[in-house]
């Protein structure tokens, strides 16, 4: 008996197979695959359920988002902190050096006053970015995004704010290319800061320098400070350019084998300072004597 105003349910009613149902759907999915590949016709409403959802989404990456914000923002303030302590710490250590440097300066200078000594070039110059290494895998070289419209030439010197990385050797409209002074065809007239012996750094390739022709006996020892002497007239004196890391020392032969390591970042630095052309020295002024004439002989009497 069936209850009023309600039917029996339908126990012997039955739909599809779901065999039928699975193809039914397979060949509908098909269809509308083919179709929206072929003409596009769902982009329409992909893209709109994609707006729809998309608050969504927002929604359940907002507590994921929120603890990697937090976590960030913290290590970021600690990192700062971090740096500003260090940093404010070397500005205190070096307060007395820089006062000490400027004293220097002006005591230096007044002496050149006195002895009537051309003032030495100040180091200017313009700041570049590091592009990209050069292609050729046996040189070292590098491409930075200043040419030749923004003043740069070939020859000039190219340091970052440790030292000497390498030279100008081609310069584009837009670009230049650098070569640094861990190349193998690069060479850099140096002089040990110590006791001002002066030589020759070369390239060793592999990020390594070497310092060639000195005598096997010669003083230089490892920690010495290379800085560049300006006898090329390319590099300004006084820069830094290497450090002595081994002294190889060998009866046999008559030169020390010395590899140094650079001062500079000369293979990691994004950012680099191209020094103006040193000013060619002007030539020194004619003897007064040459221009006088010699007296003429007088008649034998």
């Amino acid at each position: 008996m069936s209850v009023a105003g309600h039917q029996p349910p339908p126990f012997f009613k039955r739909g599809p197979a779901p065999l039928a149902r699975l193809t039914f759907f397979v060949i509908v999915s098909l269809v509308l695959l083919g179709v929206d590949l072929r003409y596009r016709y769902l982009e329409t409403a992909r893209q709109t359920v994609a707006l729809i959802t998309y608050p969504l989404q927002r929604a359940s990456a907002t507590p994921a988002d929120f603890l990697r914000e937090v976590g960030s923002y913290f290590t970021s303030v600690s990192a700062l902190q971090s740096d500003n302590a260090r940093l404010h710490l070397r500005q205190v250590e070096a307060a007395g050096v820089l006062l000490r440097q400027q004293q220097l300066e002006q005591e230096n200078q007044r002496l050149r006053e006195l002895l009537e000594m051309k003032e030495r070039q100040s180091a200017r110059g313009t700041i570049a970015e590091v592009l990209y290494s050069a292609r050729d895998p046996f040189s070292r070289k590098v491409i930075i995004d200043k040419g030749s419209q923004q003043g740069i030439a070939a020859g000039q010197a190219v340091l970052d704010d440790v030292g000497v990385i390498g030279q100008v050797t081609r310069v584009f409209p837009l670009m230049s290319e650098v070569t640094l002074i861990t190349d193998k065809d690069q060479a850099v007239p140096v002089q040990v800061a110590r006791n001002g012996l002066r030589s020759v750094v070369f390239g060793a390739g592999g990020g390594a320098l070497e310092l060639r022709y000195l005598a096997a006996n010669a003083d230089v020892r490892p920690g010495d400070t290379l800085v560049t002497s300006g006898l090329d007239g390319i590099y300004l004196p006084g820069l830094p350019v290497a450090r002595v890391t081994r002294v190889e020392r060998d009866n046999v032969y008559s030169f020390a084998r010395i590899v140094c390591e650079p001062a500079g970042g000369a293979e990691q630095h994004g950012m680099v300072l191209v020094l103006e052309k040193r000013e060619a020295p002007l030539p020194p002024p004619p003897d007064d004597a040459d221009k006088t004439e010699k007296p003429a002989k007088g008649k034998k009497r």
